[in-house]
């Protein structure tokens, strides 16, 4: 008997430890598979809050997953600022190797792009596609769209100079650049921030001012030739081929890359970044805008609807949240919201079309100017605005209409207005008093003849103390029963 529960006690022993070596080398294995693996990330947009939330909160996963590389699969026409930086700081403190690779065939890696791709631990283009044109675009809205701004004008000064006197050093800015101090700063600010990327990483700084001075472009081959990126591929493996074995500046100091027979895992963007890149459209949010105050109105018009003010306050809020990460021109908000407003006034000042013909002209004007800068993926679309314009002048129209009506139509007083009116019983009738629930509202009634709860009665008149109803009941139009 002894011996028997001894050899189920080894047994047992022996079964526990198998289980262990098993789910060791179960985590090990998985732990050595995650670290082999290459993170792809796809951005085929502008660059804007969508994109730096997919980009910097991937980063962050590939470094808490201890993959090899992160390579950004890049095709931009540029984008905002803000969302530029920040992509680019979490780049530059990341602690795995970003890549970015210009691809497939045919796209490019404009403005914004061209900064992403010099701060990448390696920059990489696809045959038969571009970078450059990195000129900062018009912020603030403070020249027209016709007129060559600041920048282009001292781009075209830069060119001219260097035409006239082959003495000019490429890299020196020339002498007669417009004295425009905001244009001049924006310029030389951001020729700073890429030549200083450059130097990072040991790339063309020389063309990188000019991409920014003059908005040069470069093809993929041009761009290999001068010193601009690393390697020129075709393909995904050709790529983690290519990069295998070199040498890459981090934060914490120098790393080789080992790429070559790495997992490549597609990061898809989930239902956050898909939820943020509808929100922070421009026009979606300019149109949640304009939904939110038309909801709220509409509520303070009938308190007690409750449905315009679920959706309009959700709206508005949305809304807000977008314009808190966009680059939204506030001067052009209050203009809407004082056109809403005096839209809204007209309803109870007599003005004569004047407030809500005043009004219309603030919001149109406040839509057109709402978004700054020129990138067209980060504006408005005109039709949009046109038709919220026409939209604002059908209410003001349909409020100047009822108003006319109202002024037309004869006036009652308030005890001809209640005379006929009927109302119900809330209560038995003690002495011939008693209480009806009229309109929304409990009245105090009298009524010569017996009532009791739930009878619908009519309204006599009003008596003179304008408390207290004079009734009768509704099923007898003299008072009897």
């Amino acid at each position: 008997m002894a011996n028997y529960q001894n050899t189920n006690s080894l047994s047992t022993v022996g079964l526990l430890a198998a289980l262990l070596v098993v789910l060791a080398g179960f985590v090990f294995a998985q732990e050595a598979d995650t670290g082999r693996r290459a993170y792809i990330l796809t951005v085929d947009d502008a660059i804007g809050p969508a994109t730096r939330d997919h980009i910097v909160r991937n980063i962050t996963l590939a470094e808490k997953d201890g993959v090899e590389v992160v390579v950004l699969r890049l095709n931009t026409p540029g984008g905002l600022d803000a969302s530029m930086r920040d992509i680019i700081r979490k780049i530059l403190a990341a602690e795995v190797p970003v890549v970015t690779w210009v691809a497939p065939a045919g796209s490019r890696a404009a403005s914004a792009g061209t900064y992403i791709l010099y701060a990448s631990h390696v920059a990489a283009m696809s045959p038969a596609t571009n970078l450059g044109s990195a000129t900062p675009v018009q912020i603030g809205g403070g020249e027209s769209d016709k007129s060559p701004s600041s920048w282009e004008r001292a781009r075209d000064a830069l060119k001219k100079s260097r035409d006239g006197d082959e003495g000019v050093n490429a890299t020196e800015e020339p002498k007669n650049l417009p004295d425009d101090a905001m244009g001049r700063k924006v310029v030389n600010d951001a020729v700073a921030y890429i030549k200083g990327l450059a130097e990072r990483h040991g790339r063309n700084a020389e063309w990188a001012e000019r991409a920014v001075r003059e908005a040069v472009s470069l093809t993929a081959s041009e761009a290999l030739e001068q010193g601009v990126v690393d390697v020129v591929v075709s393909s995904l493996p050709e790529l983690l081929e290519a990069i295998d074995g070199r040498e890459v500046r981090m934060e914490s100091g120098t790393r080789t890359l080992q790429t070559s027979g790495l997992t490549t895992v597609e990061i898809e963007t989930d239902w956050r970044t898909e939820l943020l890149a509808i929100i922070t459209n421009p026009t979606l949010a300019y149109m949640l805008l304009m939904v939110g105050i038309y909801g709220l109105m509409l509520e303070g018009y009938n308190p007690g609807s409750l449905v315009p003010g679920v959706i309009g306050g959700i709206c508005l809020l949305l809304a807000l949240y977008a314009f808190q990460i966009l680059p939204v021109n506030y001067a052009g908000l209050a203009l809407i919201l004082l056109g809403m407003a005096l839209i809204g006034v007209e309803l109870f000042v007599p003005a004569f079309g004047i407030l809500g013909i005043g009004g219309i002209i603030a919001v149109v004007a406040g839509s057109v100017i709402l978004f700054e800068g020129d990138m067209p993926e980060f504006r408005v679309n005109t039709a949009v605005i046109a038709g919220m314009g026409a939209g604002s002048a059908l209410v003001f129209g349909g409020i100047v209409w009822v108003a006319a009506r109202t002024l037309r139509r004869p006036r009652q007083s308030v005890r001809e207005s209640m005379a006929g009116l009927e109302a119900e019983a809330i209560q038995d009738f003690t002495d011939g008093f008693g209480r009806v629930h009229l309109r929304g509202e409990d009245w105090a009634a009298r009524c010569d003849h017996p009532v009791r709860k739930g009878d619908t009665v009519r309204v006599i008149t009003l008596e003179d103390e304008g408390l207290v109803l004079s009734v009768t009941l509704a099923q007898s139009g003299n008072g009897n029963q």
